[in-house]
């Protein structure tokens, strides 16, 4: 059973599984380099996207199911990681707050942003944030 700091036991698994894209055509977009992190910002995986612009699925740590079973438990049932995507000629994309539950696979897009369409935001990072749930 792995711990999270502050003491709370994460003995299931969560997954992500990212696509990377070209803007509009959406189409695939190999080696973007995508770092996921946990909330503090530390890598938990490192990946490059492959000529589908699909990564390896992600496992991270996250607490037992039940722990979203009882209400007003101090304990969220999730974790949140961030998602960090860049590829030279693209711009950046974070990607804020991604909520992973026990059991099941998130799906996270990445559009990405060719920086000929914007020539003048060639060091622009487009963030997103998700906002947490209220379970």
């Amino acid at each position: 059973m792995e711990i999270l700091k502050g003491g709370i036991p994460l003995p299931d698994q969560g997954y992500i599984e990212i696509f990377s894209f070209a803007s509009v055509a959406q189409l695939p977009l190999e080696d973007v380099a995508v770092t996921v992190t946990d909330s503090n910002d530390d890598a938990l995986a490192m990946r490059l996207t492959d000529r589908n612009g699909l990564i390896e699925r992600v496992q991270i740590p996250v607490p037992d199911i039940s722990a979203g079973l009882t209400p007003d438990s101090g304990v969220i049932p999730y974790v949140t990681v961030n998602v960090y995507a860049r590829k030279e000629g693209y711009e950046q994309v974070e990607n804020k707050n991604i909520q992973l539950f026990p059991g099941i696979i998130t799906r996270l897009n990445l559009e990405m942003i060719p920086l000929s369409e914007l020539p003048s935001s060639w060091d622009k990072t487009v963030v997103y944030q998700t906002p947490s749930q209220n379970l």
